[in-house]
């Protein structure tokens, strides 16, 4: 049967009830889940129909509330929540080696968590902040975990599961549009963080720059075994915004909500934003949270990706072409993979 066509209205519900068969039988792992966020909304779309989801939080209170509203909405959901702390090398290890000894293998592993925009903040591990905790955090929690991402193809084959018997295992990076505003990842600061030269927005648009390239060098360096993918979900009014870290930077521009509306002008004056008429294009009108959340389960489940590996997804669709230079280009992808190894002290090897 033909899938349908999925778009900017597109909701997670409607792409998982449509990719329900790929979708079953699944076992997922994915952080940042908590409530009024598109991990919570993808995860509680996914415990309608996968066999296991992992959800993950670095704060305990917050990750029992996401456990309960998703099993009041899906009583039957095989909901398993871990703790974990992304700008913590010691609690990545540490949350890498529970999932490592679950009997479960696992297919597939969404990276949606992010830090807040935040004044320069160095980690226990003396990374900056934002990078830290959206790209070298994910790093090594995916080398950790690709043993067990690898297991689940032989155990799908081994237990002939269908119809996705031959499912190559995915890591899905959730990304930004906001990645174009910026000039790429700056290497130097990632090993050296600089407060003089520091600002909360570059290093958002560097963090999901970084998340675009990683998908680019895994798929590569995998050889076919792991495909792994990012995606631009859309603007989105989620918990993101109303974080006691990030108001400094909002208020910075005159207000709250004033500061995103002067920060979204900023960004769809820039080419491609607008129509021929001045208009917002679907790339910058506001989504909901469950049109927010599609793009990531399309990048997660849909078999028309499966060709594919390292794309790049807007709207449900592949969009390689609105990926920005500095994030496409496979070179800068492997000096950065190289970095990151230096960084967490270990290679990534299949």
């Amino acid at each position: 049967m033909a899938l349908p066509a999925f778009s900017f209205a597109t909701t997670a519900d409607e792409v998982a009830e449509a990719l329900a068969s790929e979708i079953q039988g699944k076992n997922v792992l994915i952080t940042g889940t908590s409530l009024n966020g598109i991990g919570f909304e993808a995860a509680r779309v996914l415990a309608r129909h996968a066999n296991l989801v992992i959800i993950t939080g670095h704060d305990a209170d917050r990750l029992k509330l996401a456990e309960d509203a998703i099993l009041r909405d899906v009583p039957s959901a095989n909901i398993r929540p871990l703790l974990l702390d992304l700008s913590s090398l010691d609690a990545v290890r540490k949350a890498a080696g529970e999932v490592n000894v679950y009997p479960e293998p696992l297919d597939v592993l969404i990276h949606n968590a992010a830090a807040p925009h935040c004044a320069f903040k160095l980690t226990v591990d003396g990374l900056e902040t934002q990078m830290a905790t959206d790209h070298i955090g994910p790093f090594l929690l995916t080398k950790l975990l690709a043993p067990k991402l690898l297991a689940s193809a032989a155990a799908a084959v081994a237990a002939s599961v269908s119809p996705s018997f031959n499912f190559v295992p995915r890591v899905v990076f959730v990304s930004s549009q906001g990645h174009t505003y910026g000039t790429g990842v700056d290497l130097s600061a990632l090993v050296r963080p600089n407060a003089e030269k520091y600002r909360s927005f570059d290093a958002y648009f560097q963090a999901k720059s970084a998340n675009a390239l990683s998908a680019i060098a895994l798929s590569r360096r995998s050889g076919g075994r792991i495909n792994a993918y990012s995606l631009h979900p859309g603007a989105i009014y989620t918990n993101m915004y109303t974080k006691k870290e990030s108001l400094p930077d909002m208020q910075a521009f005159g207000g709250f909500r004033a500061g995103i509306q002067v920060l979204l002008a900023q960004l769809t004056r820039r080419a491609g934003i607008l129509g021929p008429n001045g208009e917002p294009t679907d790339n910058f009108k506001w989504k909901t949270i469950p049109q927010g959340a599609a793009t990531i389960l399309v990048a997660a489940f849909d078999p028309r990706l499966n060709d594919k590996p390292g794309a790049y997804l807007v709207n449900c669709n592949e969009a390689n072409e609105e990926r920005a230079p500095h994030s496409s280009d496979p070179a800068v992808a492997e000096d950065l993979w190289r970095v990151t190894e230096e960084i967490i002290g270990e290679q990534f090897a299949f």
